[in-house]
């Protein structure tokens, strides 16, 4: 192996860690075979719901070498979001997924990933690059599994013997090269819990998921009103859904993350069921302008607090 492929991925490695990520691994930049098939299976099936975009830049979803001209390496990295308090643990709670407590994660991590970049840049030479973090359309799951970051469960999450699930991917797409990673083998083993926790029923299939009825589609990603086959369903949860992470066995392993913009802002911690659905479009915006929350926006919020409260009133 040349001396600059070890020195550099070396180089990757060790800042990678300082800036914080829990792991980095390095695959090839190829067409993903093997996921074509799945994924076309998937879309002809409808289990995207209404997320039309899932459907689109086929190609470019498969190949990175399409999103970067001359890619040779894709590089996947974890950041981890396991909170030290579960803020969903009142019975009577109304939940958001832990990932959303803090800051936007897209603002953190794409911070630090743009100073990997630079720091390989001045390091290495001119580099032909680019960051992504959910911004294109790059199979996230299956360049981390490549790369030797985990397994994919049966969740279809990605999963991680030291640190569970409760945690960020992200790439960067380079066109030089680095010593490549292996896979490592699936541990999942005959546990179902996953699937057998889910309220929705949105995991028919080991290693399937039918976002069509993931909680945390429909109150994300879905514009429209939850259709009524949810109602009872919910669990009160008004923002994702962490079911299938919560009682994974993977994650008695996750430890809590030491990112401060992660931490719960502007007194979430403290908001009560009350609070929540008395909430108004001016202390929405007071309190989560730098929030994963705005995804789905105040109107949305508010969809999913009226439909969860309606039909769970206690």
């Amino acid at each position: 192996m040349p001396s600059s492929l070890l020195s550099n991925t070396t180089l990757l490695k060790n800042e990678a860690a300082r800036l914080g990520f829990d792991f980095c691994g390095v695959s090839k930049a190829e067409f993903l075979e093997s996921e074509a098939t799945k994924l076309e299976k998937w879309l002809k099936q409808d289990m995207h719901g209404k997320m039309g975009y899932m459907s689109n830049h086929f190609d470019k979803r498969l190949d990175p070498r399409k999103l970067v001209p001359g890619a040779k390496s894709v590089i996947s990295l974890i950041y981890n979001y396991q909170p030290k308090d579960n803020l969903g643990e009142k019975h009577d709670s109304l939940k958001l997924a832990k990932y959303a407590y803090g800051e936007d994660y897209h603002y953190v991590v794409k911070r630090k990933l743009k100073e990997l970049l630079a720091i390989l840049k001045k390091h290495i030479g001119e580099i032909n690059g680019r960051i992504f973090v959910d911004s294109a359309p790059v199979m996230e799951r299956a360049w981390a599994q490549k790369s030797g970051l985990g397994w994919i469960g049966k969740n279809s999450l990605l999963l991680n013997k030291s640190m569970g699930s409760f945690f960020f991917l992200t790439e960067i797409i380079l066109d030089i090269e680095f010593e490549y990673d292996r896979p490592v083998k699936d541990f999942c083993g005959t546990c179902t819990r996953c699937m057998d926790a889910c309220p929705t029923d949105a995991i028919p299939f080991p290693y399937v998921v039918d976002a069509s009825k993931c909680i945390s589609y429909l109150t994300i990603e879905l514009k429209d009103s939850i259709p009524e086959e949810f109602t009872g369903k919910m669990e009160n949860w008004i923002f994702g859904c962490d079911i299938c992470q919560d009682v994974c066995p993977w994650n008695r392993f996750a430890k809590p993350h030491n990112e401060p913009g992660f931490n719960p802002q502007n007194g979430l911690e403290h908001m009560s069921r009350d609070d929540w659905m008395e909430i108004t479009e001016e202390i929405f915006d007071q309190k989560f302008k730098m929030s994963a929350l705005k995804r789905t926006g105040f109107e949305g919020l508010r969809r999913n607090i009226d439909f969860v409260v309606k039909k769970n009133p206690d």
